[in-house]
């Protein structure tokens, strides 16, 4: 890997990078709050605990979201994860539902 190239002298260059480098650490923070409650909802849906889950599944939306409005992420892959996430849940739901209609 090549060795970092010299910052120039010119002003707006060096504010423009002293921007990127903060920008860079506000999005690092974002996507790792993201990372992590989908990881959440990823491990309750594994335990299958279907009621933490969807709790969590709100969550993960509500970052999601947040994560798009302030361009971290495309809205496209906001929604796709969301719909994937989704999915998995609502493939938890109805097992335990057909379970306890079973049983009743």
């Amino acid at each position: 890997m090549p060795a970092k190239a010299r910052p120039k002298k010119n002003l707006s260059v060096m504010k423009r990078a002293r921007q990127a480098k903060k920008r860079n650490l506000r999005n690092k923070a974002v996507r790792s709050v993201v990372k992590t409650v989908i990881k959440k909802v990823e491990e309750t849906i594994v335990s299958g605990n279907k009621e933490d889950a969807g709790k969590l599944l709100i969550e993960a939306i509500k970052e999601l979201k947040k994560a798009v409005s302030k361009g971290v992420i495309h809205k496209n892959t906001a929604s796709r994860k969301i719909s994937r996430l989704t999915r998995k849940v609502n493939a938890l739901l109805p097992q335990a539902g057909l379970s306890q209609a079973g049983a009743a």
